[in-house]
């Protein structure tokens, strides 16, 4: 078991009540029915095509050839599947021949696949934003020519923009592109590096959607653009002069390939521009935007398979006896009966499924702000904006936490290859660094995110959280935590008060603990997702005793958080109002 469909339909159609995009006109072609066939789909592929190549795609990693990268030749099958199978275009219009699913549930989908085998589920969903950034800016003669084999997954997608000088500060990348006598084809110069699937042989064909500055372009983020850069012309049939350089050897998540890539060498590199010059990086962040989410989601699906494969192992491993037990001839009982192993488990469920709680209600704001109208679009959008450094950073940093503890659970026996937890706690590591890193998401959520529109997205929030505390406060089984939250509340609001005060007085100052505010906020906005949840809990409870351990189960996962991680934020306030300036005053050469 590496996932809980029980859990996964809770979240959906009984907390964050995904039928309700039903009733927008773009998604009324769906229902219930359809989202759980839509579950089924995906659980089909994760447990008899995605699973079954777990630990050899992590055994047999991608090699470098004369030819290009060679990947595990199952990988070839798998994105046919997700081809023919409408995966890759799901999300997208039926006029091109998507389904019209909303987000939510193609994120659903994505947690399956990512908690099934993380490396086999970036292929197709790497596609698919590419593909999304070509339909939404490119021409109509650029869609024609790229997106169709991109659907059917005959053509691999990527988003190439790191450079060895350019990673998170993308305002010094080179990559250099020359007008040539065609309108909108320039000839590419530069090198990428860390480029995700970048070149495998799985595909005919790898479509890279790369930013490069156009020669004699602005310097900074105001002179880059956005360019297809496909690794063979699709033209000529010829290799289009996107020499592999290498593929970087990594500690996880080793089934897909990170490639170094040499664009130009030969001078026959051509790319075509995507929409504008000089607005590559707003058009790229489209993607970005989405992928942060996805990257979150990423990180909760394979915190979820560790959480489920401690969870299997505690109750079947006999250890010790009960305190107070001494009778050496009473049989041994399994772990799960020990409270600290109680607490490694709790500890891993409410990371796990309070952090899914987030992120389905971050995509459910997205598919609100694209198919709703008026102030509900607006509003899901600035939600979404505030949220966005959240859900993609809590559930990363926690992930690394919750596989930690699952590796623990499992003893000596999780730090060996006999168990999967230990590749789970290698392949987490990645995402606190996948789409920005923390510290980037720190200073994007105190920098820009609370400031903008003067701060109407955290008073949203806030009213959100407002009326969670009110409902949770109307019922005697967890009016307690309604109490207690709304004192968390309240402290929050003076903790982000005193916080902007630093804004006018010193930026530095300002900025150098972002990355404490965001785990702060970050605490308290899991906290109110637990809130909800152990209000959707109560109400299933009230009706029925049908499934009382599940329900059960949540209501001590949401105490659980509320007694051993909440209170964290006591002492992140502590330090957010301190006026100690210690990492500014340190200086290099003291180290």
């Amino acid at each position: 078991m590496f996932y809980s469909s029980k859990d996964l339909k809770f979240q959906l159609f009984e907390h964050i009540k995904v039928n309700d995009l039903c009733e927008l006109p773009y998604f009324d072609a769906h229902s219930q029915e359809t989202f759980e066939m839509v579950l089924d789909a995906a659980d089909k592929i994760a447990v008899h095509q995605l699973r079954p190549l777990l630990t050899a795609m992590d055994r047999q990693e991608p090699q470098l050839t004369a030819e290009g990268i060679k990947v595990h030749p199952g990988m070839k099958k798998i994105i046919q599947t997700f081809g023919a199978d409408g995966w890759i275009n799901a999300t997208f219009s039926f006029e091109e021949g998507g389904q019209q699913l909303p987000n939510t549930m193609h994120m659903a989908a994505g947690f399956i696949f990512q908690a099934a085998n993380y490396s086999s589920s970036v292929y197709p969903f790497l596609t698919t934003g590419a593909a999304n950034l070509i339909r939404t800016f490119g021409s109509q003669e650029l869609i024609d020519k790229f997106t169709p084999n991109m659907y059917s997954g005959q053509w691999q997608g990527t988003m190439a923009l790191t450079e060895p000088d350019a990673g998170s500060s993308l305002s010094d990348l080179s990559t250099t592109a020359y007008p040539t006598d065609h309108e909108g084809v320039f000839k590419i110069k530069g090198q990428k590096i860390y480029i995700s699937c970048g070149d495998h042989d799985a595909c005919e064909n790898i479509i890279h959607l790369m930013l490069a500055r156009i020669q004699g372009a602005p310097a900074g983020v105001k002179g880059i653009s956005l360019f297809v850069v496909p690794k063979i012309n699709i033209v000529t049939g010829l290799p289009n002069d996107v020499r592999t350089e290498g593929v970087y050897h990594k500690m996880g998540y080793k089934g897909a390939p990170i490639a170094h890539l040499m664009m130009g060498s030969e001078d026959l590199c051509e790319g075509y521009l995507v929409g504008e010059a000089h607005k590559g990086l707003s058009y790229m962040f489209q993607m970005m935007n989405e992928a942060r989410v996805g990257v979150g989601m990423n990180a909760a699906a394979i915190a979820t398979a560790a959480y489920y494969s401690s969870l299997t192992y505690a109750k079947e491993r006999p250890q010790g006896r009960k305190v107070g037990e001494k009778d050496p001839y009473n049989p041994q009982v399994p772990i799960i009966e020990h409270a600290d192993v109680k607490r490694m488990l709790l500890f891993q469920k409410a990371i796990t499924e309070g952090s899914l709680s987030l992120l389905l209600y971050c995509s459910k704001l997205g598919d609100l702000a694209h198919a709703g109208t008026g102030e509900t679009k607006a509003n899901a959008a600035l939600l979404l904006d505030l949220l966005t450094p959240i859900a993609k950073s809590y559930p990363s940093e926690m992930g690394c936490l919750s596989t930690s503890a699952a590796v623990q659970v499992l003893g000596g026996a999780g730090y060996t290859t006999d168990f999967p937890v230990e590749q789970y706690y290698r392949e987490a590591r990645i995402h606190p660094i996948h789409e920005g890193t923390t510290g980037i998401h720190g200073m994007d959520l105190l920098g820009r995110k609370l400031v903008m529109q003067d701060g109407k997205a955290v008073q949203l929030l806030m009213a959100e959280m407002l009326q969670s505390i009110a409902k949770a406060k109307s019922l005697s089984e967890i009016e307690v935590l309604g109490n207690a939250f709304e004192k968390y509340l309240q402290k929050a609001q003076v903790v982000t008060g005193h916080v902007l005060q630093k804004a006018s007085k010193n930026p530095e100052v300002y900025l150098s603990d972002a990355t404490l505010y965001l785990e702060f906020l970050g605490i308290l906005v899991i906290a109110w997702r637990w809130l909800e949840q152990g209000l959707d809990a109560v109400k299933q409870l009230q009706k029925s005793s049908e499934d009382w351990d599940f329900y059960q189960g949540k209501l001590m996962a949401m105490e659980y958080f509320f007694e051993y991680e909440l209170v964290k934020t006591s002492s992140l306030e502590k330090r957010l109002f301190s006026e100690k300036t210690t990492t500014i005053t340190m200086k290099p050469n003291w180290f």
